[in-house]
């Protein structure tokens, strides 16, 4: 006896208990949750126009229906942190899903444009919590060994959610009324907070980190982040700092976001822990996620643009096209989930950042004529490429960590991505301008009306129009519409370019991170 006591006292301890249904059935519900507040970012992207006839909102006006949404979701995504160490995750999480079903219903009943800004930003602000709590409880309540399992669900949600959302959307206003947009949010609403009312009670609150709550530094936070994310949102369609307000909450953003970091960094109970930043593996991931966000939002928001724009599809046509991206990620995330288990997470960083980069890349030759086939390739590429990226960056960015930061970082985490996608957005509309207009001027210029391949296309045009009450000003705009039409989409060739350099460079950072161990040997989070 006494010479196995040596040995029992140098024995690993063995890992408490879990009790899987319970585990996975309150995981399950907050990943519900975590969709529905994802998925609403998109959702309305293919029906705003049947939303601006119903509400009678101008062009400028119904834009906000999404920018209202986003702006005060990035405040509540890192705040969230702090008030799951205040309260709990399970009471955080119950309050954020029952308000955004109520600011789900009130969006959808909403009447005027006014009403409907108003509570489309709260459904974003409460909603927001959502969001990165999952991924706190994924690295806090799961055993090493089935991390990745956690991971690879939370993968597929975040790429997912944002490529289905117009789809979705789009069948659902034509099926039924814009207005339900808002109202499919109840019922998976309602199963969100029985799974996570019954289930989901992982830890306890703090109530002690109520006393000196820094008030000042979510105020310069909350600036920082909504002039910024602001500036993003509405830059390019402003001519940016050409315009006053631009470049007033540019200055402010400026201002406040080293003055949030100051205060962040001295104050003894800061709403945001920054200290993450000082673990290497962590930044690197986290540059990695900014990453992934414009890739993913990107590539979602370029495709169904060139195609509705220059291909003039239907949303249910835009859907069909973009099947083949979500197809390729459900088909990638058990293989990635295996291999990031086995090799380097940098390694696999690297190819799924240059497999994207490769997809970006074969759409820079993209023609006026390109539809299903011709995009199956890229959106398989960058698919698999987004998807094996996001988990391994996962992988490098949480597993370092000690537990005491998780909660907090898992916000900083997915503010970079939302963050990411909002400055991808904000360079790629702005290129597709610029570009556009670059290209159209090089067409005209090049195109003399005394050449006689183009006397002979007008002379065609105005037989062609003949009825018309003046053809040749009709031969004029058909020949304009199809040289504008060119030009779009020599600058959608330039934007996926754009997009693919990106992605490669964000490869060879990769290379900064720390050498890190495959996740089957990785040690319990709450090792130091």
């Amino acid at each position: 006896m006494t010479a196995a006591a040596p040995a029992a006292a140098g024995a690993r301890p063995s890992e408490p208990k879990i009790n899987w249904t319970i585990l996975l059935l309150g995981f399950a519900g907050m990943v519900i949750g975590q969709f529905m507040a994802i998925l609403d970012i998109q959702i309305v992207a293919s029906s705003l126009p049947q939303i601006q006839a119903g509400v009678g909102a101008s062009a400028d006006e119904i834009s906000w229906i999404q920018t209202a949404y986003l702006i005060p979701e990035v405040v509540m995504i890192p705040l969230s942190g702090y008030l799951s160490r205040l309260w709990g995750t399970q009471k955080v999480f119950l309050v954020s899903c029952a308000g955004f079903m109520l600011m789900s219903v009130a969006t959808g009943l909403s009447s005027s444009i006014d009403a409907m800004i108003f509570f489309r930003a709260l459904q974003g602000f409460v909603g927001g919590a959502m969001i990165p709590t999952v991924f706190a409880v994924a690295f806090t309540a799961f055993p090493p060994k089935h991390r990745i399992t956690a991971s690879v669900i939370m993968g597929l949600i975040v790429t997912l959610a944002p490529t289905v959302g117009p789809t979705l959307g789009g069948h659902l206003t034509e099926q039924l009324s814009w207005r339900w947009l808002f109202f499919i949010n109840v019922p998976p609403g309602l199963l969100v907070l029985f799974l996570v009312g019954r289930y989901a009670n992982f830890d306890k609150g703090d109530p002690s980190l109520a006393r000196g709550f820094d008030w000042w530094g979510l105020a310069l936070m909350a600036t920082f982040l909504m002039s910024l994310q602001f500036v993003l949102e509405e830059g390019s369609k402003n001519d940016w700092f050409s315009d006053d307000s631009i470049l007033w909450l540019a200055v402010l953003a400026a201002v406040t976001g080293p003055a949030f970091i100051w205060r962040s960094l001295t104050y003894s109970n800061p709403v945001v822990e920054l200290r993450a930043f000082t673990n290497r593996n962590f930044m690197v991931g986290v540059i990695m996620t900014f990453t992934v966000g414009a890739a993913l939002f990107g590539g979602t928001f370029l495709l169904p643009l060139f195609l509705s724009r220059v291909r003039e599809y239907s949303a249910a046509e835009v859907g069909t096209t973009m099947v083949v991206s979500g197809l390729a990620m459900f088909a990638t995330a058990p293989f990635a989930g295996r291999l990031v288990r086995k090799v380097d997470a940098r390694i696999l960083m690297f190819g799924g950042f240059m497999l994207c980069a490769w997809g970006m890349w074969d759409a820079h030759a993209v023609t006026s004529e390109w539809g299903f086939w011709q995009f199956a390739g890229v959106q398989a590429l960058r698919g698999a490429g987004v998807m094996m990226a996001m988990i391994a960056a996962q992988q490098v960015t949480m597993s370092t960590l000690p537990p005491h930061m998780v909660k907090n970082a898992s916000g900083l985490v997915n503010l970079s991505r939302n963050v990411g996608g909002a400055f991808g957005l904000a360079l790629l509309n702005t290129s597709l301008t610029t570009n556009t207009a670059s290209h159209m001027s090089e067409l005209t210029q090049n195109i003399s009306v005394t050449n006689g391949g183009m006397q002979a296309m007008l002379a065609g045009m105005q037989e062609r129009f003949a009825g018309s009450i003046d053809p040749a000003g009709a031969a004029m705009k058909a020949i304009s519409g199809m040289l504008y039409k060119q030009a779009t989409t020599l600058a959608f060739g330039d934007a996926f370019a754009m997009l693919a350099v990106g992605c490669a460079f964000a490869a060879f950072v990769t290379l900064f991170s720390r050498p890190a161990r495959p996740a089957a040997d990785a040690p319990p989070l709450d090792a130091h």
